[in-house]
């Protein structure tokens, strides 16, 4: 699947973009929400974006959401490349970037 910015309300990522569904009571998504700041600040060219799931009930049933925090990472062109529920640890986070940045990297390659 594959997001863009209308979908999501703000622009992507140049390398990648964290994409979390959040709800105002929820006490996870307020860790992941530092977890997700603190990495974007890390890595150049990554956005986080929060979406308030409650207000965007749509893209929540297009994208199968169950539960929040859910964080969807995507490559630079919006494609969905790992999608985790719960807390999520940094070190996955992290990874789960060198995954996006990487398919990102093959699709630039097929393109040629």
């Amino acid at each position: 699947m594959r997001l863009d910015e209308a979908a999501i309300g703000e622009p992507l990522g140049e390398r990648a973009t964290l994409v979390q569904f959040s709800t105002a009571f929820c006490q996870p998504c307020r860790a992941t929400r530092r977890i997700l700041d603190e990495v974007a600040a890390m890595v150049p060219g990554v956005r986080h974006v929060e979406i308030d799931a409650e207000a965007r009930l749509d893209l929540v049933r297009t994208l199968d959401i169950m539960r929040t925090p859910t964080v969807l990472v995507l490559d630079a062109r919006g494609d969905v490349v790992k999608k985790a529920s719960g807390q999520p640890r940094k070190a996955d986070v992290i990874a789960a970037l060198g995954l996006a940045v990487s398919h990102d990297s093959s699709h630039q390659s097929d393109d040629k």
